[in-house]
């Protein structure tokens, strides 16, 4: 029996192999916690030096708001370049661009009057370099691990990237709290720094022959490419609808004081769906054994959903993130599901275009949901905002799922289009 017992937390383990068996894979998953830590780091220090020279939690919003349109234009033509270009010259030109940027940010920071159209333009600059690094790397991945390794990789940049977000933002708030934000950026700037010399280590990655020039027209095939696909189709709109529907996060501040009456604890509300993460990633090694992908999408998004709203109904803080801690569980397992369609399915030659509208999907249905929330809690009250969400996120997942009948039926092992990149890359 106690063997029995041992083989099976075996199976939760984490796989390690990409890890073991690619230098390339290990630059980029390095590199990236280092970058991402560093990014959180400024995360908090940019709203914080804002707040502090406008008083205005408006000004900090507007931020946002700054930062959508380059989101959307650069991610898409970003994501044509890494189609066309070298993908490791795209994230080593890029990470510089942001280097340069952060670095703008530290010496307004030393000014006797720092300028706050400065920190407005930088955010936007910083979305234009970030939108056009994030598609080269994310279409980086198939290509430095082999086909049946994905689950593995995907988890374990899943895993690092969860610790940069956990320390990241408490870093950060130390420093400003102690030092002073010139010491936050002074960090992102070294995060950046180490991150873009580390990719300079990577081999090259020139673009594919069948690989077609950017252009309104590439991005356009782009496009169509992944509406003609019902699989893909659905890996975005489960997590749009999703994400839309149940994003909670901007009323915890009030959720915490006004309905909780716990303050003090406001911090472990953020913390929550992060730890439920970070806890089933560590405990993920069943995903590779599990082959209909988009079932595994819609059930974890309807998990998502049911303990969102389950947390609006929590009679104190510690059931709240409970439910918050499993909500953040069930959209890291989505995740995973999510990325593995799109790294085993999606050919080379339009990888970086799909990461460009992968990014979108991701981004936009957020910042959707946190503007849903805010609106419904103003117009009702915050329970009913997170309660209505949860229920309106199952009912539409239900929906879109039925509506996408091809993406519940996605299997792995027969799928066309996973079945013709496993043959091209020459495994079983």
């Amino acid at each position: 029996m106690a063997t029995t017992w041992r083989e099976r937390l075996g199976r939760l383990r984490v796989d390690l192999s990409p890890w073991r068996g690619s230098r390339d894979f290990r630059i980029l998953v390095t590199s990236g916690t280092i970058f991402y830590l560093g990014q959180m780091t400024a995360y908090v220090a940019l709203p914080y030096q804002l707040y502090q020279l406008t008083g205005s939690n408006f000004a900090v919003g507007v931020m946002g708001l700054v930062m959508i349109v380059p989101l959307v234009v650069f991610g898409l033509y970003g994501g044509a370049l890494a189609d066309h270009l070298d993908r490791r010259k795209m994230l080593i030109a890029t990470g510089v661009a942001q280097g340069l940027i952060t670095a703008i940010l530290l010496g307004n920071t030393l000014l006797d009057d720092p300028q706050v159209w400065l920190i407005y333009a930088c955010a936007a600059l910083t979305a234009v370099a970030s939108s056009l690094q994030r598609p080269s790397r994310d279409a980086l991945f198939p290509r430095v691990v082999r086909h049946d390794q994905m689950h593995a990789a995907v988890t374990l940049n899943s895993l690092t990237f969860q610790v940069a977000q956990l320390a990241g933002p408490a870093l950060g708030g130390l420093l400003v709290s102690t030092v002073g934000v010139t010491w936050a950026f002074a960090v992102d700037l070294g995060g950046l720094t180490i991150a873009t010399l580390m990719y300079v280590a990577l081999k090259p990655y020139p673009s594919n022959e069948h690989s077609s020039p950017p252009s309104l027209s590439a991005i356009g095939e782009g496009i169509r490419y992944a509406f003609r696909r019902r699989d893909l189709l659905g890996t975005y709109a489960i997590d749009m609808v999703g994400m839309f529907l149940a994003m909670p996060i901007v009323l915890f501040p009030a959720f915490a004081t006004e309905v909780l009456q716990e303050p003090k604890l406001l911090g472990l509300l953020y913390s929550a769906e992060s730890i439920g993460a970070l806890l089933a990633t560590l405990t993920s090694g069943w995903a590779a054994r599990v082959h209909h992908h988009g079932r595994a999408v819609v059930i974890a998004t309807i998990v998502w959903g049911g303990s969102v709203g389950l947390a609006g109904l929590a009679p104190n803080i510690w059931i709240a993130i409970a439910f918050f801690a499993v909500a953040g569980g069930a959209d890291m397992i989505s995740g995973l599901f999510r990325a593995v369609i799109w790294n085993q399915t999606i050919p080379d030659e339009m990888r970086g275009r799909l990461a460009g509208i992968e990014m979108l999907s991701y981004s936009l249905g957020p910042l959707g949901g946190q503007a849903r929330s805010g609106l419904v809690a103003d117009l009702t009250t915050v329970r009913t905002s997170i309660v209505s969400g949860g229920i309106l996120c199952v009912a539409g997942v239900v929906l879109t799922a039925a509506w996408l009948r091809d993406f519940w039926h996605y299997d792995a092992r027969t799928d066309e289009h996973a079945v013709r990149e496993r043959t091209l890359r020459n495994e079983p």
